[in-house]
């Protein structure tokens, strides 16, 4: 398995509706990317001088994150495709 380092964190974009409320079947070059995410992977922090930053996000977090996040890299593994971005460019967790 992949391991992030330092502040980085590897997900899996959850798919959204493919239909709007009213019924609207949205085709799939209409979609935009999933901002959506379930975490994998989490490195062990940043460092601020001498002092490790813990990470926020832990495996299994289901995250919302800027969809044009500058540090966002495409990665395939193992045939499955996955996002790999800092912790800083996620907005949250979805509880």
């Amino acid at each position: 398995m992949f391991k992030p380092l330092h502040n980085y964190v590897l997900l899996t974009r959850i798919e959204e509706e493919n239909k709007t409320a009213g019924g609207i079947i949205i085709p799939d070059n209409a979609r935009e990317k999933p901002s959506r995410g379930r975490v994998v992977a989490v490195g062990d922090g940043a460092f601020d001088g001498d002092e490790k930053i813990p990470m926020t996000v832990k495996v299994d977090d289901v995250v919302l994150f800027a969809k044009w996040a500058a540090s966002a890299n495409e990665v395939k593994l193992d045939g499955h495709d996955y996002v790999l971005i800092k912790e800083t460019d996620i907005l949250g967790i979805i509880e």
